[in-house]
């Protein structure tokens, strides 16, 4: 039987979190948000990944239109 290692998991989940933070910051720079914001917003994401795009689904520019 063959097993995933700990790497192949961490590999997927790697490119899974790269591909969220990049539609993320894809959405952060075509919102309607002022310049400051998207690049405190895109900072937040590039430097907190996890975290940054977890704030940003739920706090960030397009937030308010996933509500309704």
């Amino acid at each position: 039987m063959s097993q995933l290692s700990m790497f192949e998991l961490s590999g997927f989940g790697g490119l899974l979190i790269l591909a969220l933070d990049l539609w993320a910051i894809i959405s952060v720079i075509g919102s309607s948000a002022t310049t400051g914001k998207k690049v405190i917003w895109t900072l937040l994401i590039l430097f907190l990944p996890i975290i940054g795009f977890i704030l940003w689904f739920f706090m960030g520019p397009r937030a308010e239109a996933r509500r309704i």
